[in-house]
C-alpha cells in the first residue's frame, strides 16, 4: 500500500472520469470526489474515490446496467450497507476510465456513509489543522503496520484513531 504525497492532478482525473461517467448516467446524480485524493495537501493512496450519490435510489438498477455497459461490474456493498461497490472489469475498452486508477461506489444521496464522506472531505479542504494531523495519522500507523499491510493499517486506523474521525464529522456537523 503506497502513500504518496498530495498530485495535483488528482482533481482533474476525477473531472475525466466524471466526464466519462456522466456520458453513461442518464439519471439525477450527484459525482463526487471523495477520500484523501480529493483534499488539497493530503498525502494518500494514489487511487481517486468516487461516489454516485443518486437522487432517487430507484434508479440504481438502470444505473447499474449503464455502469456495466461501459465496463463496471457490481460487486455488492461490501459490508456497507446502501452503498455498492463497482470494479473496472476488462470487457469494455475505455482509455480514460482504464488509466485512471479509481474506486467507484453508488449510494443514495440519503445514505450515512455519503454523507460522512462528504462532511470528512469538506472539513478537511477548510481547516489545514486537522488535514494536517490527518497526514501524521498515516505517517504513524504505516511505520508501526508497515507499507505492505492494508488490513492492518485499516485496523490500525479504526481502532487506535476512530476518535479522531468522529471528531471532524461532530465538527463538520456543527
Amino acid at each position: 500500500m503506497v502513500v504518496v504525497e498530495y498530485n495535483k492532478e488528482w482533481p482533474q482525473d476525477f473531472l475525466k472520469i466524471k466526464a466519462e461517467l456522466l456520458k453513461a448516467i442518464t439519471v439525477m446524480s450527484n459525482i463526487q470526489h471523495v477520500g484523501s485524493t480529493s483534499i488539497p495537501g493530503m498525502k494518500a493512496k494514489p487511487i481517486i474515490d468516487i461516489d454516485v450519490g443518486l437522487e432517487n435510489w430507484s434508479d440504481f438498477e438502470a444505473v447499474k446496467t449503464a455502469l456495466a455497459e461501459i465496463g463496471y461490474e457490481h460487486e455488492g456493498d461490501k459490508g456497507i450497507t446502501g452503498r455498492e461497490a463497482f470494479c473496472r472489469n476488462g470487457k469494455v475498452h475505455n482509455e480514460i476510465l482504464d488509466s485512471i486508477d479509481h474506486h467507484l461506489y453508488v449510494c443514495s444521496v440519503d445514505n450515512e456513509e455519503y454523507k460522512r464522506h462528504i462532511l470528512f472531505r469538506d472539513y478537511l479542504r477548510k481547516h489545514t489543522e486537522a488535514r494536517d494531523r490527518y497526514n501524521q495519522i498515516k505517517e504513524e500507523i504505516l511505520s508501526k503496520v508497515g507499507t505492505e499491510n492494508r488490513a492492518g493499517y485499516v485496523q490500525m486506523k479504526e481502532d487506535e484513531y476512530g476518535d479522531f474521525f468522529e471528531e471532524i464529522i461532530e465538527k463538520a456537523k456543527q
